[in-house]
């Protein structure tokens, strides 16, 4: 019997946190919708016991939670401008979704439910860096619909005595993003159009910020929340970043040298539901899991360059 259950594991982080389980010896089920994750994504994986099912579905949320003593929830419809686009199918993807796997958990005896939150949550505010003592602040669908995940997921604590945690991921990036995608995220859809010799697009005037966060972080994070005392982290909610910040002009400019394209990017609209500046304040991450990071911006950024420049992203 499995001990861990990742959910959306043929995408990009469940994906990336499987791995990291089977690298262990850890036994895992992994379960996926296959809306957005991808069947290649599965290479590698094959000590994984995978169902292919939907969490809006209760009944496959109950036999993927079965004998399960530690769930990653890593499934979501994980972008703004699609849930901009569809509100209806982020809530049923996000919100009902979570819904159904706790209650299916709790059903079946699981310790703790390790939660995919997002920095969306803290909206356009200008306060920088951002700490979770701030009042959140959603502006798009997603953001709405990944705060009410965390709501359940405390509720489910104080309620049933359901172990959770949340970890507010901040821009991830890495090898195993979809960069073909509109709703991709910016950098996998950067490496992919500049190692093709292809002009990038920025929303904006490019002086927007991120804390971009490489994915041996996030799945570093994933591990330390899964085996921290739960007298320490049940219930709570923390930061998963990097806690510095890079324009997406400097971020360009590190990809030139990188991939070798020469050009300049391409200006558009700001696009309805993007903040301007992302950076997170990353100590309670460090008092209540010892989380640090452990690789850099530039080294992730050049690794993932190195990943799509191999083949990695195309089917």
């Amino acid at each position: 019997m499995p001990n861990y259950l990742v959910t959306g594991a043929a995408g990009f982080i469940g994906r990336s946190i499987a791995a990291a389980l089977l690298a262990r010896g850890d036994t895992v089920r992994g379960i996926d919708s296959l809306i957005t994750g991808k069947r290649s994504n599965l290479v590698g994986l094959e000590a994984m016991e995978f169902m292919e099912g939907d969490l809006a579905d209760p009944a496959a949320c109950a036999k993927a939670c079965a004998g399960v003593e530690v769930v990653f929830h890593e499934a979501a419809l994980a972008s703004v401008p699609r849930s901009v686009a569809d509100p209806v199918a982020t809530n049923v993807n996000c919100v009902d979704a979570t819904l159904n796997l706790l209650v299916a958990a709790h059903a079946a005896g699981v310790r703790r439910v390790v939660y995919a939150a997002s920095s969306s949550v803290y909206g356009d505010a200008p306060v920088l860096p951002k700490h979770e003592q701030m009042l959140p602040s959603p502006i798009s669908p997603y953001a709405v619909a990944k705060l009410a995940g965390e709501h359940y997921l405390t509720c489910f604590t104080r309620v049933y005595g359901l172990e959770t945690v949340s970890l507010r991921y901040f821009n991830v990036f890495g090898p195993y993003q979809d960069p073909t995608s509109h709703y991709s995220g910016v950098l996998a859809i950067f490496c992919r159009r500049m190692l093709a010799g292809e002009q990038p697009t920025i929303y904006g005037d490019g002086e927007q910020s991120r804390d971009f966060t490489y994915i041996d972080n996030v799945v570093h994070a994933n591990l330390l929340a899964a085996a921290a005392p739960a007298e320490k982290v049940s219930g709570r909610m923390m930061n998963l970043a990097t806690g510095s910040r890079i324009t997406l002009n400097e971020t360009v400019a590190i990809l030139r040298e990188l991939t070798g394209y020469s050009g300049k990017p391409a200006y558009e609209p700001v696009r309805a539901g993007d903040i301007r500046d992302s950076l997170a304040d990353i100590r309670l991450a460090g008092e209540l899991l010892g989380y640090a990071p452990i690789v850099d911006f530039r080294e992730g950024l050049r690794r993932t360059v190195e990943w799509y420049r191999s083949g990695g992203g195309v089917d």
